[in-house]
């Protein structure tokens, strides 16, 4: 036997709405609301010229239950395109969109295999052996039972054996929990190869067998951080060889401008400038968060009486004049990079918010999260969220609560 290749993309979200983003320039937004789409289109080239033996899509295909009309259309034109050239394609669906939603149906080509409800199996032939391919799609939003006690183990010698997955690991707290398994029982059923999706963050959790998360293929915010993508698996009996692919068209990250050293605000300005423009020439467009990092006492002086929108406003100027597509979306400052300390009652204030769970959150938050016209475009109160709201709160409270000299 030799060896088969085939692509392994999970958690596309066609379609996602990219909440929570604002301030982006018409064009900004427009790219950043079809990036998904367009990431997408880069696995469909990538897949048309590699012609690899079959292409899996292991759930979350669309970003919600409904699936728009236009991410249907775009998944089925890139679906045409590969039956075209002659490539299977396995899918199933996720949490995200389950088979219990509401939309308006297209018909996918032959050459597409799509899981239902119940575990399956299906088998692909190819020039160097058969391949089994088990898996389900999710029949409703929260699948919180283990589904992997219904995979069959393998019983072919002869035939590569792929496990399809859209779950988690028991015990991540991460991350909502749907469809837990351990690896020990993923191994036990001795297949070949595992193909998992849920999580957006690529990893590999075993070898031989391989055991492989990869990751979504476009990030939707500063969480889902650096290139997306997918993986290129060359599978023998032997051996596993995984390739990256990075397709995202934007990137969420974070740049360190190191303000060691400054003392006039143009210097600053111009550091941010260079290294936004450092990071689009290595990765491309991005939407980013600034982390100001070994600032003295000189240094963090310059910020102490600016606005932060004023700040924000500013720097965005200086970093877009340059043409690039870098969209600063917020700012930050390396926890202890002031050398004036922070008043007592400054110090009691951040020691209480870093003691609230999420409960004392969602109290706080009640009457804002309540408002009949506000809440829509809130993002939903999860430990992510907590996160971001409490890391911004505390470097709002060192800045603005130090002691005078």
């Amino acid at each position: 036997m030799g060896h088969i290749r085939f692509i392994h993309a999970a958690d596309l979200h066609l379609g996602s709405p990219f909440t929570g983003m604002k301030g982006l320039q018409k064009e900004q937004w427009k790219k950043l609301k079809d990036s998904t789409l367009d990431a997408f289109d880069r696995l469909i080239d990538y897949t048309v010229a590699e012609r690899p033996d079959f292409l899996l899509i292991v759930g979350d295909i669309y970003d919600g239950e409904d699936r728009s009309i236009r991410a249907q259309h775009r998944f089925q034109l890139g679906m045409q395109r590969l039956r075209d050239s002659g490539i299977p394609v396995v899918i199933s669906h996720g949490n995200h969109d389950h088979l219990s939603g509401k939309w308006t149906r297209f018909e996918l080509p032959e050459n597409v295999h799509a899981f239902g409800p119940a575990v399956s199996q299906i088998e692909l032939s190819t020039e160097h052996g058969d391949v089994v391919i088990t898996g389900f799609s999710y029949g409703e939003r929260h699948i919180k039972e283990p589904m992997i006690s219904a995979y069959p183990p393998a019983e072919r010698q002869e035939a590569f054996y792929i496990g399809m997955l859209h779950g988690s690991m028991e015990g991540d707290t991460a991350h909502a929990v749907y469809a837990p398994f351990t690896k020990e029982q993923l191994l036990t059923k001795n297949y070949d190869y595992w193909a998992l999706g849920h999580i957006h963050m690529r990893q590999e959790l075993h070898q031989e067998p391989s055991i492989v998360y990869s990751g979504n293929i476009q990030g939707r915010h500063k969480g889902e951080a650096g290139q997306k993508g997918f993986y290129d698996v060359a599978l023998s009996k032997h051996e596993t060889l995984l390739s990256f692919v990075p397709v995202s068209v934007i990137q969420f990250d974070r740049i360190a401008v190191s303000c060691s050293g400054m003392m006039h605000m143009n210097e600053v300005l111009e550091a941010c400038r260079e290294a936004a423009a450092q990071y689009a020439s290595r990765y491309g467009e991005a939407i980013v968060e600034l982390e100001f990092i070994g600032m003295d006492a000189e240094a963090a002086e310059l910020f102490r009486e600016i606005p932060e929108t004023e700040l924000m406003e500013t720097i965005r100027e200086a970093v877009e004049a340059d043409g690039e597509f870098v969209w600063i979306h917020s700012l930050a400052f390396e926890e202890n990079a002031a050398d004036l300390p922070i008043s007592p009652f400054g110090e009691q204030i951040i020691g209480a918010i870093k003691a609230w769970n999420i409960n004392n959150w969602k109290e706080v938050l009640n009457d804002l999260y309540r408002h009949p016209k506000g809440s829509r475009f809130l993002d939903a109160i999860d430990n992510q969220t907590i996160d971001e709201l409490q890391e911004g709160a505390i470097q709002k409270i060192r800045r603005g609560m130090q002691i005078e000299e």
